[in-house]
């Protein structure tokens, strides 16, 4: 009956907070007002505040986690609104995909063994550019820690939302293929859903970059990380 009491105000608090965020967000709408951004910096501050534990918050926070798999799966209706445009661009978008992909897992290893991490915090850093539960498989199967792995995964999305304007804008990247390949290989369901507020076509092609991008980490993270560590 506790757990349950504790899941319930885990959820309802998650939930306000993402409204509340939402509402600022739709007030003052830049990228460091995400609703996730807010929520998350929300939700932290109580726990550390209240001394509240993660695994505690986690007795309801495993039922979101448990969403994540549906929120996932229902990008596949804009995906399919976009399929024709999709496939004469399905080259540059696998292509930079891939790329991606490997620069996520090469820049988190190699910045990790100069700051000078311990090697099981490199294995829960290494697939961090992907969504949090083939992150935590990926990171469990390299013998790195799964909640570890969710934490780098968080910080590489908010990350990703907070900077990837600032980046686009540097680098004069403004087409589409490019943005959407860049923050959905780089910052997964997170950025996938900033870039669809952005448009439903740069939304689709990060979906697609987010999901290949996950097969690609899980296939040849091990590999990178036996060679490169």
């Amino acid at each position: 009956m506790v757990n349950f009491i504790i899941a319930l105000a885990a959820i309802i608090g998650t939930f306000i907070f993402y409204l509340v965020g939402l509402t600022v967000h739709q007030r003052w709408n830049y990228t460091f007002t995400a609703p996730v951004i807010i929520a998350t910096i929300a939700i932290v501050s109580i726990l550390f505040l209240f001394n509240i534990s993660y695994e505690t918050y986690m007795i309801g926070g495993d039922w979101i986690n448990e969403l994540l798999g549906p929120a996932v799966v229902a990008l596949a209706y804009p995906l399919y609104q976009q399929r024709v445009t999709l496939k004469k661009l399905m080259l540059p978008v696998l292509t930079g995909t891939v790329v991606g992909a490997m620069v996520g897992i090469l820049s988190g290893i190699l910045l990790a063994k100069w700051v000078g991490f311990e090697e099981f915090l490199i294995y829960s850093l290494a697939p961090k550019s992907v969504t949090t539960p083939v992150a935590m498989e990926v990171a469990t199967t390299l013998e790195g820690e799964a909640s570890l792995a969710a934490v780098f995964v968080m910080i590489a999305g908010i990350g990703g939302v907070t900077l990837s304007s600032l980046v686009f804008k540097y680098t004069r990247m403004d087409h589409y293929i490019g943005r959407g390949v860049g923050i959905g290989s780089g910052s997964h369901a997170i950025g996938t859903a900033t870039a669809m507020e952005h448009s439903q076509l740069e939304g689709s092609v990060s979906t697609i970059a987010m999901v290949v991008s996950a097969i690609v980490v899980s296939v040849i993270a091990p590999w990178m990380v036996m060679f490169f560590l």
